[in-house]
C-alpha cells in the first residue's frame, strides 16, 4: 500500500508537491517524511546512482523515479509490488509534467504545486488493492514480458549452443585431416 507520496526539484531538492495523508500513523509518517527530505536533498548534490531506484527503510520501500529535473517519491509497504510503484510514480510523472512541466523552474516556495494533491489521492486509490483486475493486468503485462525477454535469451543461448556444435564439429574434423597429413609427411619423408 502506497503510505507517503512527494515530488521534489532535483537541483536544489525544493519539495514540489506532497500526497497528504490521512492522519494515521502520524508520528512515523513525519519521521519519513523528513528521511524523504534528506533524500532530495542527496540527490540535489548529485548523489543518485540511478534514475529508477528503490530504498530500504524499516518496514517500507522508498521508490523513485527521476525523469528530467524532478524526483517523483512513494513509500509502500515491503510487500507492495515494485512494478505498481513505479507504474504508479509514473502515472503521477506524466499528469505533473503536463500540467505544471513549465513552471517547475520558476517555482520558488515548497509545495508550490500542492492542487496536485487531488491528482495524487485519485491515484493512490487505483493502486491501494493490488488485487484490482486492473492492477493484477499490469502485473500481468509485466510477466508477459520477463517471459519474452527469457524466450529471447534462451533461443539466443540455443543459437550459441548450434554455433558451438558447429565450431566443435570443425575442430574435429581439422584433428582428423592434421593426422592425415601427418601421415601422409611421413611416408613422403621415407620415400
Amino acid at each position: 500500500m502506497v503510505k507517503l507520496t512527494m515530488i521534489a526539484r532535483v537541483t536544489d531538492g525544493l519539495p514540489l508537491a506532497e500526497g497528504l495523508d490521512d492522519g494515521r500513523d502520524q508520528k512515523d509518517v513525519e519521521f519519513y517524511k523528513q528521511q524523504a527530505k534528506l533524500l532530495f536533498k542527496n540527490l540535489s548534490k548529485g548523489q543518485h546512482e540511478a534514475s529508477r531506484m528503490s530504498i530500504e527503510t524499516g518496514p517500507y520501500f522508498f521508490h523513485y523515479i527521476i525523469e528530467g529535473r524532478v524526483c517523483y517519491l512513494t513509500m509502500c509497504d515491503r510487500s507492495y509490488p515494485k512494478k505498481l510503484a513505479f507504474q504508479y510514480l509514473e502515472d503521477l510523472k506524466n499528469e505533473f509534467e503536463r500540467v505544471n512541466g513549465n513552471q517547475i523552474e520558476t517555482a520558488a516556495r515548497p509545495y508550490a504545486f500542492i492542487k496536485f494533491d487531488t491528482f495524487i489521492q485519485k491515484t493512490k486509490k487505483l493502486y491501494l488493492d493490488t488485487r484490482t483486475q486492473r492492477n493484477l493486468a499490469k502485473l500481468n503485462d509485466e510477466l508477459y514480458e520477463v517471459h519474452q525477454i527469457m524466450t529471447r535469451n534462451v533461443q539466443e543461448v540455443l543459437g550459441v549452443g548450434e554455433k558451438l556444435d558447429q565450431v566443435s564439429e570443425l575442430s574435429t574434423r581439422l584433428t582428423s585431416e592434421s593426422r592425415i597429413y601427418a601421415d601422409k609427411a611421413r611416408d613422403l619423408n621415407r620415400q
